[in-house]
């Protein structure tokens, strides 16, 4: 290589942390990274803002944090493979844990000085040189912090700004009827209220916290379009199939005709995928609400491929996801990774698509990987030349699965210890107490 290569990192949460340790430790290949994140502080997704809207400085405040969130993975899966939690926390951690692990993850390998604070990007751009290889640089306009508004020169872009910031609002006829509609990012401070409906599968896990943020007295209606959930749930919970349509008078008509009136309808309907300084269309990108296509192993597009976005995949652990998806675009980079010809990746990944869709997959969910992950894993290690994910990792995750449909109540009692790198024990139950939310952090 004739020169080390400048990487821009836009995001200071898991996957651009990860992105930044691996540069830096291949010196020989890369120059430090620069690191841009809005906020003032490392950790995305995991850093939790009481307010909603925006920041003094006008920015979104993009936390989705509940206020007594545990993880429903454990620590034991949940970590980067190369940075162990500690060992003396339990398996299922709180939110304040996993943000401490990775504000020292930053610390450890030296990340925290590369990275600008505050500071927005507001345009990432291909350049193409004048060369006789048509070489492409990016150029990345960025505002705010000690740099003010400036527009800088890179050889790659990884974009780890994460899907759990725009919430996906669905098309219900009606809904400009109820005042008191809101998505799920705001349920943080206790409130007195008799009804609330929760729309969406997703509501499972925002249940336990919406009952602890409201009084005892209240009733929670749960409508989603999936099979009723199987496990007891509070008495003060009920489910209903999906909402119909709200009524003129703020009533909520679910599928089977029955009306309810909640003082609040809580939309637990995730979130859609955004990148406001991207340009999709000029990238030969379709960026829908849940599906971003084409890209090649789900990271990169085909004819662009010094920029990757890193972690938009769903059902998956997500840190060593992260881990591995960032040492395969280091070895494209490094060229250890030979890259099909654009015309091939991109049928490539018309197949893939075709085939999920031929299973009976929903164009919305081709990004769900599930079971499918630890193939993934072993595919991008494999050509890109580095050790894959040990199996215990993906042994415990299926445990932890199995137990969590067994008794969905408690199996964030057990903690786990990885014993080899292909097995795992149990320690011991924690005390039987009661969970007030839980993140979903495989998704």
């Amino acid at each position: 290589m004739s020169k080390r290569l400048r990487v821009a990192v836009v995001g200071a949460g898991a996957a651009g942390l990860c992105a930044a340790r691996h540069v830096l430790a291949l010196q020989h290949a890369f120059d430090p990274p620069v690191v841009y994140e809005l906020t003032a502080q490392v950790g995305g997704t995991w850093v939790y803002e009481e307010r909603v809207g925006c920041y003094d400085n006008g920015h979104p405040i993009h936390s989705s944090m509940y206020r007594n969130l545990r993880t429903n993975l454990p620590k034991e899966v949940m970590m980067f493979p190369d940075f162990p939690f500690d060992p003396l926390l339990p398996s299922f951690l709180p939110h304040q844990e996993v943000l401490r692990y990775l504000q020292s993850y930053s610390q450890h390998y030296g990340v925290t000085p590369h990275i600008r604070f505050e500071t927005a990007v507001e345009e990432v751009k291909p350049v193409t040189m004048e060369t006789g290889e048509g070489k492409v640089t990016w150029e990345v306009t960025s505002s705010g912090g000690r740099y003010g508004r400036r527009t800088e020169t890179f050889d790659a872009v990884f974009i780890c700004t994460g899907h759990y910031s725009d919430p996906y609002l669905p098309s219900i006829p009606g809904l400009e009827h109820f005042k008191d509609a809101t998505h799920s990012i705001p349920v943080s401070g206790a409130v007195s209220l008799l009804e609330m409906a929760l729309i969406g599968y997703h509501g499972r896990a925002v249940c336990k916290t919406a009952l602890k943020e409201t009084s005892a007295a209240a009733v929670v209606i749960l409508s989603h379009g999936k099979p009723p959930l199987a496990f007891p749930l509070p008495p003060q919970v009920r489910q209903a199939p999906p909402v119909r349509q709200v009524l003129k008078d703020g009533g909520v008509e679910f599928g089977d005709g029955s009306v309810t009136h909640p003082q609040v309808l809580l939309l637990c309907t995730g979130y859609s995928f955004s990148y406001p300084f991207l340009s999709g269309a000029s990238l030969g990108l379709q960026v829908e609400p849940h599906l971003v296509s084409p890209l090649y192993k789900q990271l990169l597009p085909p004819a662009w491929p010094s920029l990757f976005i890193i972690g938009i995949c769903k059902i998956i652990c997500p840190f060593p996801h992260f881990h591995t998806q960032v040492q395969f675009a280091l070895a494209v980079l490094e060229g250890t990774v030979l890259l099909p010809s654009c015309a091939e990746m991109e049928a490539e990944v018309r197949r893939e698509a075709d085939r999920k869709l031929m299973e009976g997959v929903q164009p919305r969910h081709l990004l769900k990987m599930d079971s499918d992950q630890w193939g993934y894993y072993r595919t991008l290690a494999r050509m890109g030349g580095f050790s894959p994910l040990p199996p215990v990792i993906q042994s415990l995750y299926e445990e932890v699965w199995r137990q969590r449909r067994r008794d969905p109540q408690k199996y964030r009692q057990i903690n786990y210890r990885l014993v080899t790198d292909t097995q795992w024990e149990i320690l011991e139950l924690q005390p039987d107490r009661e969970t007030n939310g839980e993140r979903e952090t495989e998704r």
